[in-house]
């Protein structure tokens, strides 16, 4: 991959964050009123990333190679998967801006989590932005006229460590958008493994089948190889601070697509989960840089 072409293109940035937060809104579309089941849906959406994944890189000419990487990341595969099939089934109750929430939060502790455990010891100032994280979630679960249903909202939460591990096992890939198209593949015999004992209860209308391709093909496989087209361009700390900006996005477009409310809670629960998280990655980051010059 080249850095030059996307060096000073926010549109680009703006248009890879704006698919992240379209995964959110296309599910929740397709799910609220019953126009697709969420066996189905994932099942399309990973079939068309995989289709579009494929196509873009044959416009490389690099499909054979990825291709050869589906025998060698199963447990990228199947974190994929699960992800997927989580996503699914927590929207089925969760508003599209909580979703979002949930899962991000879930994706940033588990990776912090996942440093913790490596042997990296926070400072008091990564430790508050922790424990301000965890309690905004926290917050969000507690039980209120506001608060999500708690099964989906764990089911959501599982979705966001599965994307955090695939994340971590994703570090090392040499092409991150031939390792993706590998594993979009791998991962969807799973899809269609899960869709047959829910085949008599499958449920297919055309607009839930245009948004599960929409969330397929566009938000996961375009808005990917977008992400992937910027990430060279980008230190590390302003790629995952960018990514904050995710769930703020879907709870706009849940509130302008949808009719979401906006309540207080999940703005207050966004503010600690956000902050928190800001508070970790620019702390780390001023870390590394005293390590550097020490």
């Amino acid at each position: 991959m080249h850095s030059t072409p996307s060096a000073g293109r926010p549109d680009l940035i703006v248009l890879a964050l704006l698919a992240f937060a379209a995964n959110s809104i296309f599910c929740r579309l397709g799910l609220q009123d019953g126009a697709i089941d969420a066996a189905s849906f994932t099942a399309i959406r990973l079939t068309s990333g995989a289709v579009m994944l494929l196509l873009l890189l044959t416009l490389r000419q690099r499909r054979q190679r990825a291709l050869l990487q589906l025998a060698w990341r199963p447990a990228a595969a199947f974190c994929l998967f699960a992800y997927a099939i989580l996503f699914s089934i927590a929207y089925l109750q969760l508003a599209a801006g909580t979703g979002a929430l949930i899962l991000f939060g879930a994706v940033q502790l588990t990776m912090i989590g996942w440093s913790l455990a490596n042997g990296n010891r926070p400072s008091g100032p990564e430790w508050l932005g922790i424990a301000m994280a965890a309690g905004g979630l926290l917050y969000l679960l507690l039980p209120g006229a506001t608060a999500p249903p708690l099964l989906p909202a764990a089911a959501m939460a599982s979705a966001g460590v599965a994307w955090g591990a695939y994340t971590l096992l994703g570090r090392g890939s040499q092409d991150a958008l031939a390792g993706t198209a590998a594993n979009f593949v791998l991962a969807l015999p799973l899809g269609l493994l899960a869709l047959l004992p829910m085949i008599a209860d499958a449920h297919l209308e055309a607009d839930g089948v245009a948004y599960a391709i929409a969330s397929g093909a566009l938000a996961s496989g375009c808005g990917y190889a977008i992400w992937y087209r910027v990430l060279p361009t980008l230190t590390a700390t302003a790629a995952a601070t960018l990514q904050l900006a995710v769930p703020v996005l879907a709870a706009l477009g849940g509130v302008a697509l949808l009719s979401e409310p906006l309540h207080l809670q999940l703005m207050l629960s966004g503010a600690l989960v956000l902050g928190g998280i800001a508070l970790v990655i620019r702390a780390g980051a001023r870390r590394a840089r005293r390590e550097r010059n020490a």
